[in-house]
């Protein structure tokens, strides 16, 4: 009769251990299934059953293998992100200056790179989804025909996203073609800023104290750096009045670029809350529009000198880096954001804010003054206290209370 309560008792008598409550079967020599459910169990936590009949779960800490492996997987992720952001940064930048320094070498159009890097993209997400379904040409056409053609309105509602990154792209080249690297890096965390205007416009959200004082903050440190007026050699060749000319052009597309990139985030986290779509299938239905208004923006802007000297004219073994780490290093950042929490992507912003300044100083003779310094670190010191949690103090009860226990009940008394 024991071995009968024993296997029929409730889903609450399932999660103890071997230890808490030995199987009746398991005694007599015959292991019963809840037994070895409970070994498994055991593996994970371990169950604490208190005196009034709860039962408080407590993980056991992680092995060390593991630990090394979560560590690898952080530190990793760290070098992927700095190496992002600064490596397209610094490549992209020396692409567009070092073209006219040479006088025989045209300059490359940065929409037909952008087309290039938003068709690649795409041909990976393709390969990728390939593989994932078995590498059977049926299931991918399977997998596009139920998530492109049978899923019109979706891919309708990704054009906003597309549209406004296809420009983002595209301010990007003109923002670096006229800042040096290091200006730029500070001055593109304004999409922290224009992230949060816009997510507590359209998704209602609030912000502490901290985190509005972090943002102006940011919006102080970018303001200094821009009117530090320091900048790399390509900036001192030029007059003072073209180069006042050219960071200000400079400085109005990053913000640009800032308000496309915020707007498009907050847009895309409040049309895909609660899809299930996984991350490969929603490049592809973003990346097909993407690719068709890239295309459009190629012959809208540069259709003339296209006609006259081609679509791939000033392109060397430099600009097809370029172009390659923007469409595969996007993706890879991608993937790897999901295993960064916010402590290591404000490291990665401040390391790639410092690596740019360092290798702009070897590579482009960058010679920041006291006030980029200074603006650099405001905005640096912003990205930090934007990034810390929100933590609420609970209100404390005006007159004292007692907690008693009774039954597993808990009931409050109040001290009269």
């Amino acid at each position: 009769m024991g071995s009968d309560d024993t296997d029929t008792e409730g889903g609450d008598e399932q999660g103890r251990s071997e230890m808490d409550v030995p199987s009746v079967n398991a005694t007599m020599g015959q292991p019963s299934k809840r037994a070895a459910v409970s070994k498994r169990e055991s593996n994970k936590q371990t169950i604490i059953t208190t005196p009034d009949g709860k039962k408080l779960r407590r993980k056991i800490k992680p092995r060390k293998k593991e630990d090394e492996s979560n560590a690898m997987i952080k530190y990793g992720s760290l070098f992927l992100l700095v190496a992002q952001m600064v490596g397209l940064v610094l490549l992209m930048r020396y692409s567009r200056t070092s073209a006219v320094e040479s006088e025989d070498t045209q300059l490359y159009l940065a929409s037909t790179a952008v087309f290039l890097m938003e068709a690649m993209k795409f041909a990976i997400c393709l390969v990728v989804i390939f593989v994932q379904s078995g590498s059977s040409p049926s299931a991918l056409y399977d997998e596009l025909y139920e998530h492109v053609w049978n899923s019109p309105f979706e891919v309708l509602k990704l054009c906003v996203p597309s549209l406004l990154y296809t420009v983002q792209n595209n301010l990007l080249y003109l923002a670096l073609t006229n800042l040096d690297a290091a200006t730029y890096q500070v001055c593109y965390q304004l999409k922290i800023l224009t992230t949060a205007l816009f997510s507590a416009t359209l998704l209602q959200r609030s912000f502490s104290r901290l985190k509005w004082m972090s943002l102006v903050i940011l919006t102080i440190g970018v303001a200094i750096v821009q009117l530090s007026g320091s900048g790399d050699k390509h900036h001192h060749v030029a007059s003072e009045d073209e180069a006042s000319r050219n960071r200000m052009v400079g400085l109005v597309a990053v913000l640009c670029a800032a308000c496309t990139s915020g707007f498009a985030g907050v847009y895309f986290e409040r049309i895909l809350k609660g899809s299930s779509t996984t991350l490969w299938l929603r490049n592809i239905q973003m990346g097909l529009p993407s690719v068709i208004i890239a295309y459009i923006g190629v012959y809208m802007k540069d259709s003339m000198i296209i006609a006259e000297k081609g679509f791939f004219v000033g392109y060397t073994p430099l600009v097809w880096t370029v172009v390659t780490v923007q469409a595969v290093g996007g993706l890879i950042v991608a993937v790897v954001v999901k295993y960064a929490d916010n402590v290591l992507k404000v490291f990665a912003t401040s390391f790639s804010i410092i690596i740019s300044c360092i290798i702009s100083a070897v590579v482009f003779d960058f010679r920041p003054n006291f006030l980029f310094v200074c603006g650099a670190s405001l905005v640096m010191a912003s990205t930090v206290m934007y990034s810390r949690p929100d933590t609420r103090r609970r209100k404390k009860p005006i007159l004292p209370m007692t907690m008693s226990v009774n039954k597993g009940a808990r009931k409050s008394s109040l001290v009269m």
